[in-house]
């Protein structure tokens, strides 16, 4: 997840920035840059890798100037590089921008670009703002109208800042599904992503709106529609200290990433659709530098541990039924001490969320050392599980500091399901109707998370009445039957509450022995195929005094004479459901955990990255 600072003042601009990028470090990124106006010039100055790194390369240099942005990218478009860090600018250098979002157009607009003459250097899809920006500004001599023009051909999300060398005394922000904050101070204005960025400098802030711009000065700033019209509003005080301003406003960081759960499915969806006429009919990863051999694969083998392995649960469903691929899941810990059988046909994937998961490192060692073929499902570019596998594919769910995981599950989620479809179109055993009905279907679940996240009171209720249960089982089938897996690992991780999950067919063979009156019973059923069956187990485990709680599809009315409680999630194919059901665990998790009085960012015994075996 990208970070933007911004400075226009009296002060040398270069060690703000270089802090105010700091204070954004949690996001994540892979690469950072400044570019500062020394009065004449843009001084742009990079590097791939940590803040640290652009700090040793500016060592020793006094960078004049009191205006400059600054921004640590999370590669989208080109590798982690020197060339492809921000900022990126025109041909000249005249003008710098800082960007933060994916433009889903910029390969047309890059080609009409390179009609008209320019030459690019990056990879990067923000290097085409710069020089659609100096394309209008040739014509028009304003910088602003000139911005104003770019956003119109811009289709996508941003959140971008503009420096022009020859408008010294300003910056020109702008944001669409990208969050952009100017923080307001006393012959000084700042800008960032997120609050944490400004603390140290003022607590006024504006929040720009969706599609606003603003225009920064030192001693004023001016907001703007994207219509050109400017208008006004009250400045936010923000009222939190560095702390909690971190987490957005949220009591904890896990709260915070459920909540960016859409955001982060967004940004990891929207780079691997192939768009034609608004409609997404292929998946494509610009990460892997060679397409997989799905034709002649003999089997899919996943391993993984702990929540990345029941992500790779549920993609076993996946690939057998769009791929019609047999597919074997296995957890890290133990896969090199079973002796598995390995062919070179075999598709080998692993998952984790750092890259750098002991277990999984050596299991993929294994493979890799038997000549199957590696692809890596990771959170963390340059990590060593990125570099040792044959392919590498980044779920870009931004930072994520809450131990237990919830966007990176979602977004690890989300990459298998586009690789099982992308080898069920490649072997013939999906149609082009439902890969993109499919496709389609995956376009459509961050606003239903959004929908799910709304009615968030009903689970803090919920919680609020069964957080003193004694066990707590979660049962579902087929695909559901995975998700309860990663239901009760994430109870048990943050609320210390005893909860497993069964299939629940195997309830009658021997986990029905275990239900009484202290125990809540949750079922998972978005399978329309399999409500009567699920609805038979909720009534075996009712009459055995259970409460029960149906996590079901919008629609459904089968279980209404039969569970305590419903949630609804909206209606979707239910092979997607996973991506829906599992929000309303989490919140559940998270809400029981602070009713016991648990800190649920902190687990006890449980750390982020388990690099040890």
């Amino acid at each position: 997840m990208c970070g933007i600072v911004g400075y226009v003042g009296n002060e040398l601009a270069t060690p703000i920035l270089i802090d105010s990028l700091k204070k954004l470090e949690y996001r994540g990124y892979d690469s950072a840059g400044i570019a500062v106006l020394d009065g004449q010039n843009i001084l742009v100055r990079k590097a791939k890798g940590a803040l640290k790194e652009l700090e040793k390369r500016i060592a020793g240099e006094t960078i004049k100037g009191s205006i400059g942005i600054g921004h640590t990218r999370w590669a989208t478009h080109g590798e982690p590089s020197d060339v492809n860090a921000h900022p990126q600018t025109n041909v000249s250098g005249s003008i710098a921008v800082v960007h933060n979002g994916i433009i889903e157009n910029y390969l047309e607009l890059k080609e009409w670009l390179q009609a008209q003459g320019i030459v690019f250097r990056s990879q990067t899809d923000t290097e085409v703002i710069a020089n659609l920006i100096n394309y209008y500004y040739t014509e028009s001599s304003d910088i602003f109208s000139a911005v104003l023009l770019t956003l119109s051909k811009l289709e996508g999300s941003y959140g971008l800042v503009v420096l022009c060398q020859d408008y010294p005394d300003r910056i020109i922000a702008a944001r669409k599904e990208s969050p952009l904050v100017v923080g307001l101070g006393k012959g000084e204005n700042f800008l960032a992503s997120d609050v944490p960025a400004l603390l140290s400098h003022t607590r006024e802030v504006y929040f720009l709106e969706e599609k606003e711009l603003a225009v920064i000065y030192s001693d004023h700033v001016d907001l703007f529609g994207t219509d050109g019209t400017k208008h006004s509003r009250a400045a936010t005080h923000i009222e939190w200290d560095a702390a909690s301003a971190e987490k957005g406003g949220y009591a904890h960081f896990m709260l915070k990433e459920i909540h960016e759960q859409p955001k982060a499915v967004t940004d990891t969806l929207r780079p691997r659709l192939v768009q034609k006429d608004g409609k997404a009919v292929d998946i494509q990863f610009e990460e892997l530098k060679e397409n997989v051999d799905w034709k002649n694969a003999g089997r899919v083998v996943i391993t993984a541990c702990g929540t990345a392995s029941y992500a790779g649960q549920i993609a076993k469903y996946a690939f057998e039924k769009f791929a019609r691929l047999s597919t074997e899941v296995d957890i890290a810990s133990e896969y090199r001490y079973r002796n598995p059988i390995m062919n070179k046909s075999d598709i080998f994937i692993v998952i984790s969320q750092s890259g750098e998961t002991a277990d999984t490192l050596a299991a993929m060692r294994l493979a890799k050392g038997a000549g199957a073929r590696v692809i890596a499902i990771t959170n963390c570019v340059g990590s060593t599980v990125s570099r040792e596998a044959d392919y590498v594919i980044y779920t870009r769910a931004g930072a994520e500091i809450s131990v237990a995981s919830t966007k990176a599950y979602t977004t690890q989620l989300l990459c298998l399901y586009l690789l099982a479809l992308k080898a069920g179109m490649e072997r013939q055993t999906i149609g082009k109707e439902e890969y993109e009905k499919s496709l389609a279907a995956l376009e459509s679940v961050p606003q239903k998370m959004e929908e799910i996240l709304k009615n968030e009171s009903a689970v803090q209720k919920l919680a609020s009445r069964q957080f003193n249960k004694e066990k707590i089982f979660y049962i579902g089938r087929r695909f559901d039957s995975a998700s309860c897996l990663e239901s009760a690992l994430k109870l048990k991780e943050v609320s210390y509450m005893h909860s497993e999950a069964f299939a629940a067919g195997e309830l009658k063979h021997g986990p029905i022995a275990l239900v009484d009156k202290s125990t809540l019973v949750v079922a998972i059923a978005s399978d329309p195929e399999l409500y009567e069956k699920t609805k038979s187990n909720v009534v075996q485990v009712k009459t055995r005094g259970a409460y029960t709680l149906v996590i079901t599809q919008d629609g459904s009315e089968i279980f209404s004479d039969t569970a305590d409680e419903i949630m609804k999630i909206p209606s979707i194919d239910s092979a997607f459901a996973p991506m829906l059901t599992i929000i309303p665990a989490q919140l559940f998790a998270y809400y029981c955990a602070v009713l016991r009085g648990n800190d649920p960012d902190k687990p006890r015994n449980l750390a982020k990255s388990v690099t040890v075996e």
